[in-house]
């Protein structure tokens, strides 16, 4: 993606809107405030709302809704590019997206005409509490139908400043996990600003606390036990996958940069410019290396998930599992890769790139943040059985 000259770079000072549609304005933008946003931390609400401004928001809302109805490889395109230059609001619109499939694979034919459409029409943008691994948050049934929620969820990803939230909670009567929509500003919920971590810092990945949240009967959504609504976990874990490629894209983009412009040649190198110096470009072509391979893996299981995705509830289980597996061929490759990029980009730039201000490691602080979403160990297990024996990857909360 090619920025436009440095001028859209001033729009954030100016408090400007954004062209519509422009991503290559948006991007641009992003770029020119990612490094003192990243040393600020907080909530990125001019930036998130340029990424409306943009029509980003209704990537995965079916076009029957009113949505751009955009195949499952290209979101991720987008995801991977805006995560080139800032990967926590791309994280940010990749949840929205996550949220929005669950509505359209999880909903009634009223949950999605009420919920799609609603996030065309006003642009919501959806936070979540459903991480599974947080059992805190209890569903009480109420005569009507619907539940009170009572608890607290962690890792809480873009709830800060959402309009919508899908939510997940246990109910102990029934032993069963409950799953609703419901608006972020809900009496009885607070959403806390908790979340300081050494990266992905504008995540608004905080803490929420429920007090006697009413869910109404119609805000349940009822998730069948299908291959098909089953891709959820997978379109998450694509989320991250691309996430992790655009973090390597970028550490790329900024070491080329660098290098190009600051870049100075070793004394043994009997060179005059550093670009000559053979042990730079051998140390390029590695890193240019690891990001095409962990694009081309990630772009092959985005594929494979499109055509899964257009079978509908006919999808069988076997075919879901080989997306699994390409899902965590390209996650385990793309995550090795933008961990490693993240260092190598100061091997390649030398001391001066560690200067405080450029905050170029914001790169690796990134990813180390989000690769610890799950252990990467268990996927290549998964894939070593693949290879060994023929086994696919079992159906999981994250496989």
């Amino acid at each position: 993606m090619t920025f436009v000259h440095d001028g859209i770079a001033q729009l954030r000072e100016q408090q400007q809107s954004l062209p519509a549609h422009d991503l290559s304005a948006l991007l641009a933008a992003l770029r020119a405030s990612a490094a003192q946003r990243d040393r600020d931390g907080g909530h990125a609400a001019q930036e998130k709302q340029w990424i409306a401004d943009a029509g980003l928001l209704t990537l995965a809302v079916p076009r029957e809704f009113g949505g751009a109805g955009a195949r499952w490889s290209e979101i991720y395109d987008v995801v991977r590019e805006l995560a080139r230059v800032d990967s926590a609001l791309a994280h940010l619109l990749g949840f929205t997206c996550l949220q929005v499939v669950s509505i359209d694979l999880w909903g009634s034919p009223r949950q999605r005409e009420r919920y799609l459409r609603g996030t065309v029409e006003h642009r919501w943008w959806w936070g979540n509490a459903v991480n599974p691994l947080d059992t805190r948050l209890v569903a009480s049934a109420t005569p009507d139908g619907g539940y009170l929620l009572d608890g607290q969820k962690g890792f809480c990803s873009g709830t800060r400043g959402s309009q919508m939230m899908t939510v997940s909670a246990q109910d102990p009567a029934s032993g069963k996990t409950i799953f609703a929509a419901v608006p972020t500003t809900r009496d009885g919920i607070a959403v806390h600003d908790d979340w300081n971590p050494i990266g992905q810092r504008q995540t608004d990945s905080g803490s929420v606390s429920f007090t006697r949240v009413r869910i109404e009967p119609y805000e349940i959504l009822e998730r069948p036990d299908t291959p098909h609504a089953s891709l959820r976990t997978l379109i998450s874990q694509q989320v991250l996958t691309n996430l992790f490629v655009g973090l390597a894209q970028g550490a790329l983009d900024e070491a080329r940069a660098y290098v190009n412009q600051h870049g100075r040649p070793w004394i043994s190198a009997g060179v005059a410019k550093a670009t000559d110096d053979p042990y730079l470009i051998q140390r390029f072509g590695e890193m240019h290396l690891q990001t095409v391979s962990a694009q081309a893996l990630a772009t092959r299981a985005a594929q494979a998930l499109d055509q899964a995705w257009q079978q509908g509830p006919s999808l069988d289980a076997d075919s879901r599992a080989r997306v699994a597996l390409a899902t965590s061929e390209a996650k385990i490759v793309a995550q090795r890769a933008a961990l490693e990029l993240g260092e190598q980009l100061f091997d390649a730039c030398g001391a001066r790139a560690t200067h405080a201000p450029l905050a170029l490691d914001r790169f690796w602080r990134n990813a180390r943040v989000h690769t610890l979403h799950d252990p990467l160990d268990y996927r290549v297990r998964d894939v070593g059985r693949y290879a060994l024996s023929g086994t696919l990857p079992e159906v999981s909360l994250y496989t």
